[in-house]
């Protein structure tokens, strides 16, 4: 049986303190039909020179030559459409250069997508580094709706969900600016393409959980940010969900609104 050939996509900025060990991490992976590719958005602390030092063989590298929006949730996405242009992979794995995966995590993915050609879409739940390797299983979102969507650096898809994600996204793609690029993929796999799976392993290592500071929980742009959630399912699927019924979506704009008041 032919293997996938896999692309894993590294997307970088400022993280030179980190970035041998994620790179090292994909390089080293059990499964070996992989190429890397590396997105350097306009680094300023030595990445760089640290990436100069991959043979071209082993590292595809390529840096932003456009201008930041510096939007955080529009140039992560714009990084990732740039690598995956130029991946050769059928199967695309995603990860922030401060994160790193486990030595069996492709191969673990890589059965899945064997055994179901159904499953376009598959994310892995995350361990804590800075805490000594904690695990952390499978959660439920804060509120109902949501199933749990894992950040970037735990999402694997086939290529060809993606060319039909673009399609489906390209009028707005770049509209609700503070909704992340891997909430949109979940949600345009689990709702859509009904095509998500969640692998209940730890098999990615997470630098820091959580949100920062400008989004804490319960916060107004965490509120906001959901909100434009909602919007932005609507938009790919009118059908998935419908706004004027969903306690889920009533709640967040009720309290979206009241925030806004004392804001």
């Amino acid at each position: 049986m032919n293997e996938y050939f896999v692309s894993i996509l590294i997307l970088n900025f400022n993280n030179a303190k980190f970035l041998n060990r994620s790179i090292k991490s994909c390089l080293n992976q059990s499964y070996k039909k992989i190429e890397v590719l590396v997105y350097d958005d306009k680094s300023t602390d030595g990445s760089i020179e640290i990436l100069k030092k991959y043979k071209k063989k082993k590292l595809k590298v390529f840096y932003n030559n456009s201008r930041k929006t510096n939007i955080a949730a529009i140039d992560a996405k714009n990084g990732y459409y740039n690598l995956i242009k130029f991946s050769k992979g059928k199967i695309i794995f995603l990860l922030d250069s401060d994160d790193f995966y486990k030595k069996n995590k492709v191969k673990e993915f890589i059965k899945i997508y064997k055994k179901n050609n159904q499953i376009n879409f598959i994310q892995d739940l995350p361990a804590l580094y800075a805490k000594r390797k904690q695990k952390i299983g499978n959660l439920n979102n804060v509120l109902s709706f949501w199933p749990y969507l894992a950040p970037e650096s735990f999402i694997s898809f086939r290529k060809k969900f993606f060319i039909n994600f673009k399609k489906k996204n390209k009028n707005f793609e770049n509209n609700f600016k503070d909704v992340w690029f891997g909430f949109r993929l979940g949600v345009f796999a689990y709702f859509k393409d009904k095509s998500f799976y969640s692998l209940n392993k730890n098999l990615t290592f997470y630098k820091s959980y959580g949100e920062s500071k400008k989004y804490a929980l319960f916060n107004l742009n965490w509120f906001s940010r959901r909100l434009n959630s909602f919007y932005y399912l609507k938009k790919i699927d009118h059908y998935a969900i419908n706004l004027n019924f969903n306690f889920d979506y009533l709640l967040t704009k009720i309290i979206s609104t009241i925030l806004k008041c004392f804001k």
